[in-house]
């Protein structure tokens, strides 16, 4: 077996735990619901076959406890209760463990393994579960030693021919597990096939000379059927019919796709056994034939029959790092077409400028593609957090209920990668501080059952993420108090909810009283905006007293290719993200004087205060007599950014500046220019934050007021 096909077998394995994770949670809401606990039982009995399969024995036997309650759910015999599915989502964390475990050096401890099992089997046997199990609740009685049985309901029947690739062996896969499988979705004929099966002395006893026909009545559906062969599609020819009336021999060898309609036709004007004439003209084998009247005898008992659609395959998987290789291909073919273009354009040459144009429109419709193939809905990692809500809550005491919305939202597979973490703080952030106790909200005439909201939403080549609860909201005074305390701020400042509530982001602060499991450490907030940081994204807070408190975080769609506005400081290249600027006007150096110094504009009667970039990044030698201004829109404010030329438009291929200068402010990366140079690509909100601290913006909006 192949170190690859148990890497596979994982990451299946993973996909199946996070939606069982998620049928699980679901099924607690509502117990009644037989899709969702059918969902359960599958994603457990795939996860015990293929672990089997692929060598994960302790996997495949400590998932049979699980599998074997839960059919007894399907039938019926068991109600769903939290117990149940509190016992289920330790058993799911311990599978994730057992699968982890080699790759992260941590074993899974076997005791904690037998005592989950000795629960399962506890409910199984209808006997107590000793009190050395670590979990506190468990569900009621079942019968032990339930075995496979086809699903309650409407049965379907499914004629099915699995031809294995010849070097199937080499994977470690044995055919006839995966037929035992398929037997025991329910009332199953199997037929091998032995027709290209060489004589004794031409046999290799390394490849698999056999096929077999199938014909399985189940209700469980196609789904299931295609999971038995979920790894092993690339290793063998699958076709999966639906039958839903009893035919002749010679109908069903026609839509097999054995015989011909005129050979069958021809047969049956002699006067023999349609089965013996077609094997004597040698049309097809005796074995063949005697598969399709089994199958003709088995549909012939089946009473239920329904048309079922096959639902084909139409997606393949791709290492993640394949897919990085490609976007940074399409990062340099970026560069080299807008080398080209620039190339045409200072040659004026009509047949390569037509050429060039060319190139752009394909170069940009690949870009587009490419990076929509790394884009993946959100809400793979919203359904997260509704485990850790549940836990959460439960550990403190209260009751919340999480609600999303904007799901379908999609991001960067690396931003939604690295969004996790501090997505995570804030929602614990919002548990422990925001959300208050029943008995409490029930004294402020709230519902006893608090609400964290979590949404995202496109907002132009920005994805807004917002984090929203209806506790007690932010206690302004408080932080203002600690942030004293600590020489974060004078006593005597001012400070507006903004510039109060960011303090919360600085490393060490909290207003907890006490030190939780949860919180009261000040290292939770400081890493969450850390890691938005890095993301070139945004954070802030709005609250509102006794209604609750929003977080709202603002990230780049991609951290590979973006729009910018290219602009030039004396002799340097800079790029701005497009995504941000509004406008651009002209700052003369009249209009500069007029106003006294103080940095504003009169921009259609609207004060705006600006930032020079030469001052800002010490550009040597004096500026042009007239000056642009790219008027940004940050955090709600519109501030302007005085640049020497605005030249205009550029696709920026974004390239990190490398460890060295990892503490450089207001530049988040570079690019490369159609010419070969390099182009800064700034951080306008760190250039605000830098001239916010000296408090000039302020003096300036303030002036701006006054005058």
């Amino acid at each position: 077996m192949t170190v690859d096909h148990r890497e596979a077998f994982v990451e299946e394995a993973h996909e199946l735990l996070a939606e069982l994770e998620n049928s699980l949670l679901e099924l607690e809401e509502t117990p009644d619901d037989k899709e969702l606990v059918g969902r359960v039982f599958r994603a457990m009995h795939t996860i015990k076959g293929s672990g089997a399969m692929f060598g994960f024995d302790d996997i495949a036997a400590f998932t049979h406890e699980v599998e074997s309650v839960y059919d007894k759910v399907r039938e019926g015999k068991l109600l769903v209760t939290t117990e149940l599915i509190n016992l289920t989502l330790a058993a799911k964390d311990r599978i994730r463990l057992m699968l982890d475990g080699p790759h992260i050096g941590e074993a899974p401890d076997g005791r904690t393994s037998e005592q989950i099992v000795a629960a399962f089997q506890g409910l199984a046997s209808g006997t107590e579960v000793p009190d050395s199990t670590p979990l506190d609740r468990v569900g009621p009685a079942v019968s032990e030693g339930v075995s496979p049985t086809p699903i309650q309901g409407h049965a379907t029947t499914y004629r099915i021919r699995f031809v294995p690739s010849r070097n199937i062996f080499l994977s470690g896969t044995n055919p006839l597990l995966l037929l035992d499988e398929l037997r025991a979705l329910g009332e199953c004929e199997v037929v091998a096939l032995l027709d290209d099966v060489p004589p004794l002395q031409d046999i290799n006893p390394e490849e698999c000379y056999v096929s077999w026909d199938v014909v399985l009545t189940t209700g469980c559906g196609l789904d299931a059927i295609r999971d038995v062969f979920i790894f092993v599609e690339g290793d063998c020819t699958l076709t999966i019919d639906t039958i839903d009336t009893e035919k002749r021999v010679g109908e069903i060898l026609v839509e097999r796709g054995d015989v011909q309609g005129e050979e069958v036709s021809e047969a049956l004007s002699e006067q023999k056994r349609l089965g013996e004439i077609l094997v004597d003209k040698g049309i097809t084998t005796s074995a063949k034939v005697e598969s399709a009247l089994a199958e003709q005898e088995h549909v012939r008992k089946a009473r239920e029959r329904s048309q079922a659609k096959d639902e084909g395959i139409s997606s393949i998987r791709v290492p993640a790092d394949k897919l990085d290789v490609l976007v940074n291909l399409v990062g340099e073919l970026v560069t080299v077409q807008a080398r080209l273009s620039q190339a045409a354009s200072l040659l004026n040459h009509a047949e390569l400028a037509s050429v060039a144009e060319e190139v752009e429109r394909l170069t940009g419709e690949l870009r587009d593609n490419t990076l929509n193939i790394r884009m993946l809905p959100i809400g793979t990692t919203f359904s997260r957090f509704k485990r850790l809500v549940r836990d959460l809550s439960r550990e403190l005491g209260k009751d919340i209920e999480l609600t999303t919305d904007g799901e379908e939202t999609e991001l960067d597979k690396t931003v939604i990668e690295r969004l996790n973490d501090p997505l995570v703080h804030l929602i614990r952030n919002s548990i422990d501080h925001g959300i208050e106790a029943p008995g409490e909200r029930e004294a402020l005439h709230k519902p006893k059952t608090g609400n964290i909201h979590l949404s995202a939403a496109h907002s132009g080549a920005q994805v807004v993420i917002r984090i929203k609860d209806d506790g007690k909201g932010l206690d302004r005074e408080a932080i203002l108090a600690k942030a004293v305390e600590r020489g974060l701020a004078s006593p005597n400042s001012e400070c507006g909810d903004k510039e109060a509530f960011d303090f919360i982001f600085k490393p060490g602060f909290s207003t907890a009283k006490e030190v939780t499991n949860v919180s009261g450490r000040g290292v939770g907030m400081d890493v969450a905006k850390r890691a938005i940081d890095a993301l070139r994204g945004t954070i802030d807070m709005a609250s509102e007293n006794g209604k609750g408190t929003t977080v709202t975080v603002r990230l780049p769609l991609t951290l590979a290719i973006v729009e910018g506005l290219l602009v030039t400081l004396g002799t340097d290249n800079f790029v701005l993200p497009l995504s941000i600027v509004e406008e651009c006007v002209e700052l003369t150096r009249n209009n500069a004087e007029k106003s006294h110094g103080r940095k504003i504009a009169n921009i259609r009667g609207e004060i705006v205060p600006y930032i020079r970039l030469r001052d800002e990044f010490n550009i040597d030698g004096g500026s042009p007599p007239t000056e642009q201004i790219v008027v940004v829109r940050l955090n709600s404010q519109r501030i302007g950014l005085v640049v020497d030329k605005v030249v205009g438009e550029h696709q920026t291929v974004i390239k990190n500046l490398g460890r060295l200068y990892k503490d450089v402010e207001a530049v988040s990366g570079a690019t490369i220019l159609g010419d070969g140079t390099v182009a800064l690509i700034v951080d306008a909100a760190k250039v605000l934050k830098h001239v916010e601290k000296e408090e000039v913006i302020q003096n300036n909006i303030q002036g701006g007021r006054a005058t």
